[in-house]
């Protein structure tokens, strides 16, 4: 690790990582993707489902990061600064399969070669309880997929990543309010698909819905459009 990203990593101020990016520290720019890459990947790879296009999308969002940075001007938090990169590129990349492509995936069709669930590990769960997992990992990607695009970026951004109101509302550049709105009624797309696939994915497995578990990085996002049935 440079000595600069050892120093960050111990609380140097954020400010001067911008302006050691904006002079065009190599090393810098090595934290900035070694700390954020994992970030940006989920983000897009929530967005877009396929693990090839989230990769060079990744890609794209941290060259563009590196061409635009003598641009930032610090209102707002490199992180967020990062993911409002990441999500308008992958709506760029989404428009474009979507024109060239038209591709529509059956809920009931093998993941094809590049695609994949998100990646979400439980360590302590018996084989049974993995296996059930992945389905349900299945399960909440494709219905994630079919949320629009302007509700599903916010409810990734917030029951996935983590943020806050005011970060989500940053990143997506528009108020607290509309945040909450699309949050709102992403939440409930997502609970009236996920409604019936659940249920038959958790009956699929040895017909026991009280064996599927959800894994624990999903919970946010479940424990959200369970919300909106209460």
């Amino acid at each position: 690790m440079s000595d600069w990203a050892s120093a960050l990593s111990w609380g140097r101020d954020e400010s001067q990582l911008v302006g050691e990016l904006q002079a065009g520290s190599e090393s810098a720019f090595d934290w900035l993707i070694t700390h954020y890459h994992g970030a940006v990947f989920n983000l897009i790879l929530g967005m877009l489902g396929d693990t090839s296009d989230a990769a060079d999308a990744t890609q794209e969002v941290f060259l563009k990061a590196f061409k635009g940075i003598r641009k930032f001007r610090g209102g707002s938090s490199l992180k967020t600064w990062l993911y409002r990169i990441a999500i308008r590129e992958a709506l760029n990349n989404r428009r474009w399969f979507k024109r060239h492509l038209q591709k529509n995936v059956s809920i009931d069709a093998e993941p094809e070669e590049g695609h994949a669930p998100l990646e979400i590990e439980d360590a302590g769960a018996s084989p049974f309880d993995q296996l059930a997992s992945r389905e349900i990992q299945g399960v909440v990607q494709t219905a994630l997929a079919q949320v629009p695009d302007v509700f599903r970026s916010a409810v990734i951004l917030r029951d996935l990543e983590g943020l806050s109101y005011e970060e989500v509302a940053e990143v997506l550049e528009c108020s607290v309010g509309t945040v909450k709105s699309r949050i709102l009624r992403g939440r409930r797309s997502l609970k009236d698909l996920l409604d019936p696939l659940l249920g038959d994915s958790r009956h699929s497995t040895h017909g026991d819905a009280s064996h599927a578990v959800a894994p624990t990085g999903l919970n946010p996002l479940l424990h959200g459009a369970k919300e909106e049935a209460s």
